[in-house]
């Protein structure tokens, strides 16, 4: 494992609750009281004892450097391209960070679940060599572990929300496509006159995120709050937080917090920085609404909601997330067609989730 310097001291970081998957799986009601308390508050949390090794996740970075190592020529075979497909490789400066169009420097490749899972066969997508090299001694092994905790923790929720037995693993069963994906992203090291953004702020698409980054970045900005905190990586603890998929199906009762990835702080800015993070995401098939019919809870919820139109999507788990990815590429921001009164263009303005407000654009 490489040695990477110390998350510096003097930074503000925000404190987030640690929670012992091993109980959560054992049942534990205390457990599975904090794992509420997190999914309901700021959607965020450390998991603990979760089964993923460092060796496992050295692996994967690995994996991600060797992709990254290959000559550009031969990566762009495999681009995500610009039509809101969110598996294979994205370019640095592919995607945009803020409305005013500024291009992001990250590149990052991002493998199907439905290929993982099918290998040797193909589900939905061919991938370098740096990935077929390793699909099946290092990738399917990650991408088991991974549903599996996040299957887990999605069924913790499920009772919670007063749901029928399995109701929630049901809108994500492994038989059907999704956009379930392992994602290892690269970060250069940050230059004095780079002060780009890595990943704008935004929530994430899906349902769960199982997150392991051994270098600060990743920023929270906290309900009510003006400025922007670090979530401080700990040594052997995950990241997991919630999307938008759970925020829609609970009728908002979970929450999906903005969040965004920027340079490390202090000595680590002058490090490759790598992060590795599974994406839990419901059937390509599955409509995005509120479970009000089968939970008094979730149907009480919308009915005291401001904005309880916001609930009843009419897209399919598939359309939202084309939507949210395709209109966050470089090409893809045209000519201010309906400007706000900050200038925002429209394709950066149909790629906004859950909770995505001007604040945090």
């Amino acid at each position: 494992m490489r040695s990477d310097p110390p998350f510096p001291n003097d930074i503000p970081t925000h404190p987030l609750l640690v929670i012992d998957y091993e109980l959560v799986k054992n049942g534990d009601k205390t457990e599975l009281e904090r794992l509420w308390t997190a999914g309901t508050t700021l959607g965020f949390w450390y998991l603990k004892n979760h089964g993923v090794n460092e060796e496992e996740v050295d692996g994967m970075f690995d994996v991600g450097a060797e992709t990254v190592a290959l000559p550009l020529e031969e990566k762009m075979k495999y681009e995500q391209g610009d039509d809101g497909l969110s598996f294979g490789y994205k370019a640095a400066g592919a995607n945009v960070v803020d409305a005013a169009g500024t291009k992001d420097n990250t590149q990052f490749i991002n493998i199907a679940t439905d290929d993982a899972l099918a290998w040797p066969d193909t589900a939905r997508r061919t991938y370098p060599s740096s990935v077929n090299a390793r699909m099946a001694s290092t990738i399917a092994p990650f991408v088991e572990k991974s549903l599996a905790v996040n299957d887990t923790l999605i069924d913790a929720f499920n009772e919670k929300l007063g749901l029928p037995r399995g109701a929630l693993l049901n809108l994500h069963p492994r038989h059907e496509f999704s956009g379930s994906a392992t994602r290892i992203t690269y970060s250069p090291p940050r230059l004095d006159h780079d002060v780009r953004t890595a990943i704008s702020a935004h929530t994430d698409f899906g349902s769960m995120t199982f997150l392991h980054n051994r270098l600060g970045g990743l920023q929270v900005l906290v309900p009510g709050a003006e400025e922007w905190q670090y979530v401080k990586p700990i040594p052997g603890h995950a990241i997991c937080n919630i999307g938008d998929a759970m925020v829609i199906f609970s009728g908002g009762i979970l929450r999906s917090n903005i969040h965004r990835v920027v340079n490390p702080p202090g000595a680590q800015g002058s490090f490759d920085r790598y992060s590795l993070v599974y994406f839990t995401r419901p059937a390509d098939t599955v409509i995005l609404r509120a479970l009000r019919d089968d939970s008094d809870l979730i149907a009480e919820a919308v009915a005291q909601s401001s904005e309880s139109q916001k609930f009843d999507t009419g897209v399919t788990a598939l359309e939202w997330l084309t939507r949210r990815v395709k209109n966050r590429r470089a090409a893809n921001q045209k000519a201010r067609v309906i400007p706000t009164q900050k200038g925002e263009g429209e394709a950066w303005l149909k790629s906004g989730g859950t909770e995505h407000t001007t604040r945090a654009l």
